[in-house]
């Protein structure tokens, strides 16, 4: 009886076993959770953005202003963007495509515009993500508008009055920016009888600066003539006009005659006229002058003229022409 062996219970040996088998399983779990946890934090970041902030500085209410950035992917696996969104008054994104696939090391390039609506400080975020990050990819963004600057033109309305055609009349202008700098790119005539010059284009006068001009109206034929200056410029309700006005005349020209007076005894004197020398000759005093002198208003301009004279007596004899004189019309 003492030399027979008692049973061994079997879950002497089991449990130890069993236990070792959960310790095992249980670290191969946390093992993996880890290493997906690790993908993840890794695949979070696989996305960077370039530059990571962008700063508008000032810019003009009315005007916009852009940047660029960049996004690459850092990692060594494909990844894809499917939401972007971009936040701030003012700001807005192109370039970008959604939904959009990088492979490894490849970028796109993207532009942000601020086009600000009021003044002062903006600020906002360009933010991108996809279905398997953790986190979002933002790209900070500010900016301030600045009140826009204004064009003035002086004086706003050019009147040159009575100009004989074929000559010239000019006037004096200023343009002058205030509240921020304007920048002048063109002016436009919308007649040819008025010009505009030494205002060298493009031009831009900074808060308060002026720049002069000349006006010169050229009447091409008689009667009124309108015109407008146009300033083509980066302030808000551009272009800024300047009405012209002005009117054509017809050059008045005379030529005054005196003679010598006759020996004989005569009553007065009849003038003739001619456009060619030596005649024939038409009387152009509708009466007989008693003076020796005489003025012809009916003359036209760049014409020649030629006169003579006769005495008339009493009896109503008239003499032979006397000889004869030129008159060059200008």
């Amino acid at each position: 009886m003492w030399g027979m062996r008692l049973p061994q219970p079997w879950n002497s040996v089991s449990f130890p076993c069993t236990f070792t088998v959960l310790v095992s399983l249980l670290f191969s779990f946390t093992s993996i959770v880890a290493a997906q946890g690790q993908r993840s934090a890794t695949q979070a970041v696989q996305l960077v953005a370039n530059p990571s902030s962008l700063n508008f500085g000032n810019i003009q209410v009315g005007s916009t202003a852009s940047l660029t950035g960049t996004l690459t992917n850092v990692g060594k696996d494909n990844l894809t963007i499917y939401n972007d969104l971009i936040s701030g008054t003012g700001f807005s994104m192109s370039g970008i495509t959604l939904p959009l696939t990088f492979t490894p090391g490849q970028s796109y390039t993207l532009t942000i515009s601020f086009s600000p609506t009021s003044s002062g400080g903006v600020s906002g975020t360009a933010s991108f993500g996809s279905k398997s990050w953790r986190k979002q990819i933002n790209i900070t963004l500010s900016g301030s508008g600045t009140a826009p600057g204004q064009l003035t033109v002086s004086p706003g309305t050019a009147n040159f009055g009575n100009v004989n055609v074929g000559t010239s009349a000019q006037m004096s202008g200023t343009v002058t920016a205030t509240g921020e700098s304007v920048t002048i790119s063109s002016v436009d005539s919308s007649n040819a009888q008025f010009v505009l010059s030494g205002l060298t284009l493009p031009v831009t006068l900074s808060a308060g600066q002026s720049a002069g001009f000349a006006l010169t109206f050229t009447p091409q034929s008689t009667g009124s003539v309108t015109g407008t200056f146009s300033f083509a410029n980066t302030a808000p309700g551009s272009p800024v006009v300047e009405a012209l006005t002005g009117s054509g005349a017809s050059t008045q020209h005379s030529v005054s005659l005196t003679w010598k007076p006759s020996t004989s005894v005569v009553v007065g004197y009849n003038v003739y006229r001619s456009l060619v020398s030596g005649g024939p000759y038409t009387q152009i005093n509708g009466t007989l002058d008693s003076a020796t002198a005489y003025t012809d208003s009916s003359v036209n301009s760049s014409t020649t003229y030629y006169y003579v004279t006769t005495a008339v007596d009493s009896t109503g004899t008239e003499s032979a022409y006397s000889n004869e004189v030129t008159a060059a019309i200008p």
